[in-house]
């Protein structure tokens, strides 16, 4: 399984970007993916998260209200639009696949394909 992350970039507290992850190597869909962010000097750390429908959401504190997970099964890519965003948001953020399990977790041990990343960065 590969994962391709896209959709980062450079732009304004307040504003908004979309990332895309798309999997490939895999015929089913049938997996929870999530997403995850590291910023310099600290600890990669939860987002968001959905199962393999798309039915059930999670998401961490710091994103809840400005962010939104969704999929497309069909194109086998999961989204992130993340809305009002603010400096704190920096970060590479990484797209993951739990490739047993159709459940999300926030836990970053639980899943097993990660995509390569995409830098955020978010500017005064």
């Amino acid at each position: 399984v590969q994962l391709q992350a896209s959709g980062g970039g450079l732009v304004q507290a307040g504003g908004s970007l979309r990332l895309s992850c798309a999997a490939s190597g895999r015929t089913s869909s049938n997996y929870a993916m999530g997403w995850f962010r590291q910023a310099p000097g600290k600890e990669r750390e939860f987002v968001a998260a959905i199962s393999s429908g798309g039915g059930t959401t999670n998401y961490a504190d710091s994103v809840k209200g400005r962010f939104t997970i969704s999929r497309d099964n069909a194109k086998n890519t999961v989204y992130l639009q993340m809305n009002s965003l603010k400096l704190e948001d920096t970060a590479v953020y990484y797209c993951a696949i739990r490739s047993r399990y159709t459940i999300p977790t926030m836990l970053a041990q639980n899943y097993d394909y990660w995509g390569q990343g995409t830098q955020v960065t978010v500017s005064a």
